[in-house]
Order: C-alpha cells, then structure tokens, then sequence
C-alpha cells in the first residue's frame, strides 16, 4: 500500500520523470533527502520501475500503427516469439489467452511496411491485424490509490 506522499511523489513523476529533487521537494512539501529515501524505497519495491522518455512515434515517421492478433501454428510458438522480440517495429507485446497467442501494437511507416512484417513470419503463424484510427486511452498507470 502507498502513503498519501508516496501517491503525490508518483503523480508528479508521472507529469515530469526529469524534475528535479529539489523541485519534487518543493511540491510535496518535504527535504530533498526525505524525498529521495521515499523515492529510492518506491524503486526497491518495484513500484517504479525506470524513469522514462515519451516518445511520439508519429514525430519519427511512424503515422500507422495497427493492434496485431498472432496465432503461432503448432510448436511453432517459441519461433514466433523470437521473430516477435527481434522486429523493432513491434512496440509491445502481450502473451494471451484465447485463440491468439500474442496480441500486439506495430508502429508503422506505411501500410507497405505491414504487409512486409506480417509476410516474414506467416510461414509460422497466422495474424489478424487492425489499424489504429486513435487511442482515446494512452497507455497509463493503474489507479495509485
């Protein structure tokens, strides 16, 4: 469970990875050594796990990006996976339950470029594949409290 201060620390760090002690001091009302004991026990215990950059895909040229259902034919899975982790274009991935194996976000330059990944691995898995019109929701945390 979090304290009410462990809860504030992490919303700002939420807004701003990069503030500084001393500015996260500042706004939760506590010393600079206060809050990075408090910061250094969050990270000790998994709560956080990096401090991290939010990248635009669509600013590096990746205006696509399409949800991709990956059915693994018979003892094929662990090919599958490999192929999966070593396409940068894969942004993440999830091991599922249900008729797929893996559910998947690409980050795509051109319907062209889909195509080409989804042909390298159909020799061993089937995929269903859509295309992301907009994410109302962006990836966030579960609630704090």
């Amino acid at each position: 469970m979090l304290s009410e201060m462990d809860v504030r620390i992490l919303e700002i760090l939420l807004e701003d990875s990069r503030i500084s002690l001393k500015d996260l001091a500042a706004q939760v009302g506590l010393s600079s050594p206060s809050v990075s004991d408090r910061l250094r026990r969050l990270v000790e215990r998994g709560v956080v796990r990096s401090f991290t950059v939010d990248i635009d895909p669509a600013a590096l040229g990746y205006k696509l990006q399409a949800i991709v259902r990956v059915r693994p034919m018979p003892g094929k899975q662990h090919i599958v996976r490999k192929m999966i982790e070593e396409i940068p274009e894969f942004g993440e991935c999830d091991k599922v339950t249900g008729d797929d194996c893996y559910v998947a976000r690409l980050f795509l330059r051109s319907m062209e470029q889909l195509d080409e990944i989804l042909e390298s691995i159909s020799d061993h898995a089937d995929t269903s594949s859509s295309i992301v019109k907009m994410q109302p929701i962006r990836r966030r945390p579960p609630p704090l409290q």
